[in-house]
């Protein structure tokens, strides 16, 4: 594991053992943003460079971050090498209340998944991998207010 990866997910883990909280924004109270879209954004962004940091530290090679496609609905959030099977991966990031909306690795519907995999088809079209093996990855965040992340990775979560 290289030592880069460990130091600086150490230092994101230290940065959000209180959770994702976003910062103050002038004139609204503490933990709260005047617009919940880009409070949304910035809860993806964080548990994406979270995710990052996480898998690199755990062995995989990230070789493309949000892959997208014009014309093709979606994106991949991750697409990695985790030893010789190429990982594309989903990060979902559930903050508030525990179980308030579900697990994060719910929000992985079927619709999802179909959207998921047109787009591997196209990244592995695009970048002649079609005799790669390959399989879908999940990382669940859950960042609760006061405590420090809980990550699930779901290894080959579905096909």
């Amino acid at each position: 594991m290289p030592i880069l990866a460990r130091i600086i997910f150490g230092c994101i883990q230290w940065a959000s053992r209180r959770g994702f909280t976003p910062p103050r924004e002038p004139g609204a109270a503490p933990g709260v943003t005047k617009s919940p879209r880009l409070a949304r954004r910035r809860t993806g962004v964080r548990g994406e460079t979270f995710a990052y940091w996480y898998l690199r530290r755990h062995g995989y090679t990230i070789i493309a971050r949000n892959f997208t496609v014009p014309g093709v609905k979606g994106e991949i959030d991750l697409v990695g090498y985790d030893g010789d099977v190429l990982a594309f991966i989903e990060v979902k990031t559930r903050t508030g209340e525990p179980g308030a909306f579900g697990l994060p690795e719910d929000a992985v519907t079927p619709d999802k998944r179909r959207h998921l995999s047109r787009m591997a088809g196209q990244f592995r079209a695009q970048w002649c991998l079609r005799e790669r093996p390959f399989r879908f990855d999940v990382v669940a965040i859950e960042s609760h207010l006061g405590a420090r992340p809980a990550v699930r990775l779901h290894k080959g979560a579905f096909h």
